[in-house]
């Protein structure tokens, strides 16, 4: 089953330094009807003036994911870690016992990026931060970026969950058929792309987003060349 939830109906925030729009309630954007997506909680699509950001502020027991569209952001936390992570790289957090930590764009152009928060699934563990770069040109796949799986860890970030995070860039034309564990929910980035399960298909444009329930297989066919994450986690 497809579900789709084009830009316009998601939750809005402008304040001047910082655009975001909500795919779930979050800060001043409350809507019963989405409260998150299983163990997805968040997932704001942001952006941030150069010289802004976050200042410092705590977290706990949470897996935050940062996918950079276009920029950097710098981060630093109460564990010592500072990093720049840049356009066509990710990082993650994963808050545990308690961190606190910053995130600005110290740059002279624009940040856009995508903010996901899964919950744990074990809590209090020590707090950890990372990022990786994955491949920025169009292609016929999807990366595997984040994986709650210890078989992928070669490959991916990892997170305290259940879950697998595909993405990055598909060349026009592409078909790709792609595997669900549990249930995902899928980003349009950039570009134009459709969805297809065996009951129906959804286009999606960008700054879209889509739940797929009760399905073990989508297909994802690029109508455009196009940027997409999916969020593949536990109900």
């Amino acid at each position: 089953m497809l579900t789709h939830y084009p830009k316009n109906s998601l939750g809005n925030a402008d304040h001047g330094w910082l655009k975001s729009k909500h795919h779930f309630s979050f800060a001043n954007y409350y809507n019963p009807a989405r409260m998150g997506f299983g163990t997805l909680r968040v997932v704001n699509d942001d952006w941030v003036a150069p010289g802004m950001g976050f200042g410092a502020h705590p977290h706990r027991n949470m897996e935050i994911i940062s996918f950079i569209r276009s920029g950097a952001i710098t981060h630093q936390d109460s564990m010592g870690n500072k990093g720049i992570t840049e356009q066509g790289e990710v990082q993650v957090m994963s808050a545990g016992t308690g961190i606190t930590h910053s995130e600005y764009n110290l740059t002279d152009e624009p940040l856009t990026f995508y903010q996901i928060w899964i919950q744990s699934n074990q809590h209090n563990v020590e707090p950890r931060w990372e990022s990786k770069k994955f491949p920025t040109q169009a292609a016929s796949s999807l990366s595997l970026l984040v994986s709650g799986y210890p078989k992928d860890a070669d490959s991916a970030l990892f997170i305290n969950q259940q879950a697998r995070i595909y993405g990055g860039k598909l060349a026009k034309g592409t078909l790709i058929t792609q595997p669900i564990d549990h249930q995902a929910y899928v980003l349009a980035s950039a570009g134009e792309f459709i969805i297809s399960d065996e009951s129906a298909s959804v286009n999606m444009n960008k700054g879209d987003g889509a739940e797929v329930t009760q399905t073990k297989t989508i297909t994802l066919t690029a109508t455009t060349e196009c940027e997409l994450i999916i969020i593949d986690s536990k109900i």
